[in-house]
């Protein structure tokens, strides 16, 4: 299967600080092929695509709460984004070895969120667009 890949939005306000982290808008990104290969400046998270178990869009976010890298203490997600512009939210079957963690879902800030969704969605993995739930 060709690579798809999907950009995380860098905010122009938060360029500079996830500079101080290596985080650049050519190495900030989220490849899928046969694996989902999501890189954030020196980071990186890598599992197969059949490790893949659900996504949801969810944001926009608070910038505070949104920008770099986070890992949550209470359910070990990890969030990868440049923007607060929202995430893709993608859990995994088994959790993700990410150095000394194990991960059982990342959040990815891509520039094209509806793109990521509709791409994971053709690959049959099944997720909901949170940020229409519950509309009129």
């Amino acid at each position: 299967m060709p690579v798809t890949r999907f950009p995380i939005r860098i905010g122009r306000r938060s360029r500079g600080y996830l500079r101080l982290w290596t985080v650049t808008p050519e190495n900030a990104y989220a490849e899928l092929d046969d694996d989902l290969d999501v890189h954030f400046g020196r980071w990186r998270i890598h599992t197969p695509v059949t490790n893949l178990a659900s996504w949801r869009i969810e944001g926009p976010f608070l910038w505070i709460t949104a920008i770099g890298i986070r890992r949550s203490n209470r359910h070990g997600d990890v969030s990868f984004a440049g923007s607060p512009h929202g995430g893709v939210r993608i859990d995994f079957r088994e959790p993700v070895r990410w150095g000394v963690f194990k991960v059982p879902a990342i959040y990815i800030g891509a520039d094209d969120l509806d793109g990521l969704a509709d791409e994971l969605a053709s690959r049959d993995i099944p997720g909901v667009d949170a940020r229409r739930e519950g509309r009129a």
